[in-house]
């Protein structure tokens, strides 16, 4: 995995040692209002990073790629952006979480499209989001990211894709 650099961001990859500064970032009950679920304890943290680090499912069928967000300006820890490639990398679901005290100020933006400039330049052919119905922020990104909502619902959630235009 290589770091990806955006405007005023890195997107440096993921590793166990994040979990303790991520923590904190992760904290507050605000931010599960839509993804469901609850802060994650440190020592969960650690391991489901520990987990990540082997960048793919047990199985190999799917790779997991993990990125930090990390302002430039002082190295700070923000939120992360992850993709999961499937299909021979032919497609990725791709989420962004940005820690409430950062949001509001384009970081998940920034992100998530050089996330999904990187997976295009790497020859992803689709690109999905899940995103719940009343995540307006979240549907904001993905619109300025190229992905448009589609019919489909699951779990309650509305899928959003790009699709590459095969000539």
């Amino acid at each position: 995995m290589e770091t990806i650099s955006a405007a005023r961001l890195t997107l440096r990859p993921l590793t166990a040692q994040d979990a303790d500064e991520m923590a904190e970032v992760l904290a507050g009950e605000e931010l599960y209002a839509f993804i469901g679920g609850a802060a994650p304890t440190l020592p969960e943290l650690r391991a489901r990073y520990a987990a990540l680090e082997a960048r793919r499912s047990p199985d190999g069928r799917q790779e997991w790629l993990n990125w930090i967000i990390r302002r430039d300006t002082d190295g700070r820890a923000v939120g992360y952006v992850q993709a999961t490639v499937v299909d021979e990398g032919r497609r990725a679901e791709v989420a962004w979480v940005v820690g409430t005290a950062w949001q509001g100020r384009g970081y998940a933006s920034e992100a998530a499209a050089a996330l999904a400039a990187w997976l295009r330049a790497r020859g992803v052919a689709r690109i999905e989001a899940h995103i719940h119905p009343d995540h307006h922020a979240s549907m904001a990104v993905a619109g300025r990211i190229g992905l448009l909502p589609t019919d489909r619902i699951e779990d309650g959630e509305r899928l959003w894709a790009w699709d590459r235009l095969v000539p």
